[in-house]
């Protein structure tokens, strides 16, 4: 399945539990949505996926790109149900994300 760069880079981030790497696939005032939960800015996303990956040490297997910018991934972690695929609703702009809504 081919990606788009910063979504592939993004995956790869994940994966080796990189949060300053994971962080820099989005711009300066990116947002992220998860569990409820609204992260502002860089700062803030590398801070709550540095919590995530502690709390879940959680990889990513991409299962399909739409071309609404939907990632679904096979996430595998330590919680409950695990693996389950999960909808990665991306925005993308200047080769960068701009938002991301993690959706179950």
């Amino acid at each position: 399945m081919k990606l788009p760069k910063i979504v592939a880079d993004l995956v790869t981030a994940q994966n080796n539990f990189d949060s300053v790497a994971y962080a820099n696939c989005f711009s300066e005032t990116a947002v992220v949505f998860d569990e409820g939960k609204t992260h502002h800015g860089r700062k803030e996303i590398a801070h709550w996926i540095a919590n995530a990956n502690e709390r879940y040490e959680a990889t990513m297997k991409p299962v399909s790109f739409d071309a609404e910018s939907i990632l679904k991934a096979e996430t595998s972690g330590n919680f409950p149900g695990s693996p389950i695929v999960l909808s990665y609703h991306l925005q993308i702009a200047d080769g960068l994300i701009q938002s991301l809504n993690i959706t179950g």
